[in-house]
């Protein structure tokens, strides 16, 4: 590498660092966390608060660099908002969840407090179901790092994260091992089809599960850690099944009958086969290449590709370790599509014309290969770089860091990017958008120092764990 092209990249790294300083907010004097953006050209909206899920980023690196007040402080104060009551006002957040946002008000008499979004306030009312999910994975992150065990073994911390665990496990009007959710609810907090069972939640619930199986101790907490355990096998084996898509998938799927009944059906979730894109699928699949489906339930499965809940089932190991292969063959094979002139796309392909209409409910942020709908979002470097660790794959994330800190640092780290290639900074994007710069910086820090892979991921099952899976998985309904 050449002097003046080492220097440029580190004026990048410099600046990141410095906006990601400038976001900091602090609540009585202590620092809690990054706000979402630091843009002072538009309207804040809610891009001056916290949000669970953008934090993550920026809290795997203040862990990363020993900065671990800031994430204690971070956990300790989100584990307060959360409700500890059953609630029957249908307009209250249920017990167990965690915000989507926060912000610090300063009351008329000057005393500071936070207040809580849990969707209420939010455009379209969307329900947060993630934010519990990160904010387990996040208090494990901070525990790896810091071998701080008695900070999740407080008596408040194992309550609050059984409160979530009962949350997910609770009886439902369900009869899978995955999760039902409204749309929404995660990343893409807008209307875009993903109602019921995605892989982005899927994902997220599996490696929560996995957290708070190693986080809750057995005293008084005894009957979760058996639902955790008796769903873990259950959960990984159904989105291994049900939810890939390669060609000897698609090939079983071509031949599919409908209308059957009782135990033995082949076709358990009545998939119709007009309803897949066979020609696309055909062309684009590549022989050696695969992935899971962004949803699957009733008559549906969705073909679309869902960049996160891809790679954090490769990170926490839900997919297997062919399948994390598979998947990242893919992204490969497909760069152009997938990461094109800035990584990544957060889904692939954009719903267009009539099916842009009537999923997207006309949504003129999410047109078509904009935002949540075919957009690139660089916060998704890290866990690219995370899967690409997992699976011995790191030159696939050195390429993507190559392509965007030529761009990043100029075009003023926007939120995301439109256009097919990801050539053109988003209609509406945000600039100075925080997990922007933390997912670029965090991909890098991983790159260079992979030990710290384990923040995200988890040790491989131990014989009796796989022999334990085994028996449910051969007792499960797929069978």
């Amino acid at each position: 590498m050449q002097l003046e092209d080492r220097v440029a990249i580190e004026d990048v790294e410099q600046e990141a660092w410095e906006v990601l300083e400038k976001s900091i907010m602090y609540y009585k004097g202590r620092p809690v966390g990054t706000i979402a953006a630091i843009d002072s050209t538009v309207d804040a909206l809610n891009y001056d608060q916290c949000f669970i899920r953008d934090f993550v980023s920026s809290a795997l690196l203040f862990l990363i660099k020993g900065r671990t007040e800031i994430v204690r402080n971070f956990l300790e104060e989100t584990l307060k908002l959360q409700p500890k009551e059953n609630q029957l006002d249908a307009y209250k957040p249920g017990r167990g969840m965690i915000p989507a946002s926060f912000k610090v008000v300063v009351s008329p008499s000057g005393e500071e407090y936070l207040e809580a979004d849990f969707g209420e306030h939010a455009i379209a009312r969307v329900t947060p179901v993630d934010s519990c999910f990160w904010w387990v994975i996040l208090l494990r992150a901070y525990v790896v790092a810091t071998k701080d065990y008695s900070l999740a073994y407080q008596s408040d911390f194992q309550h609050g994260i059984r409160l979530i665990m009962e949350l997910s496990l609770a009886t439902r009007f369900d009869m899978y091992p995955t999760l039902l959710v409204p749309d929404g609810a995660c990343m893409i907090d807008r209307r875009l089809g993903i109602y019921g069972h995605p892989l982005e939640i899927q994902s997220l619930f599996y490696a929560a599960l996995r957290a708070g199986r190693e986080l809750l101790v057995c005293q008084g907490n005894q009957d979760i850690v058996t639902a955790i355990d008796n769903r873990l096998p259950l959960l990984r084996a159904h989105i291994r099944k049900h939810y890939w898509i390669d060609l000897n998938r698609l090939n079983a799927i071509y031949r599919y009958k409908g209308e059957e009944y009782g135990r033995e059906a082949v076709n358990q979730f009545n998939i119709y086969v007009d309803s897949l894109p066979y020609s696309e699928l055909d062309r684009w699949l590549p022989r050696k290449g695969g992935y899971l489906a962004g949803n699957v339930g009733p008559s549906q499965m969705d073909t679309r590709f869902f960049t996160l809940g891809n790679l954090v089932a490769v990170i926490s190991d839900l997919a297997s370790e062919e399948q994390s292969q598979a998947i990242m063959n893919l992204i490969e094979k497909r760069w152009e599509d997938l990461v094109g002139d800035m990584p990544m796309k957060i889904t692939f392909p954009a719903l267009e014309n009539e099916e842009y209409r009537i999923i997207t409910g006309c949504d003129p942020k999410n047109i078509p290969w904009s935002y949540h709908n075919g957009g690139n979002w660089p916060v998704l470097m890290w866990m690219l770089a995370a899967a690409a660790i997992k699976t011995n794959r790191v030159c696939l994330a050195e390429r993507a860091i190559a392509i965007a800190q030529t761009r990043l640092k100029d075009d003023e780290w926007p939120e995301y990017y439109d256009g097919r290639r990801g050539r053109l900074q988003g209609k509406q994007a945000r600039k100075y958008q925080i997990w922007t710069v933390a997912g670029f910086l965090l991909a890098k820090e991983l790159i260079n120092n992979p030990s710290w892979l384990p923040l995200v991921s988890f040790e491989p099952f131990t014989a009796e764990q796989v022999s334990r899976a085994c028996e449910f998985e051969l007792n499960s309904f797929d069978t």
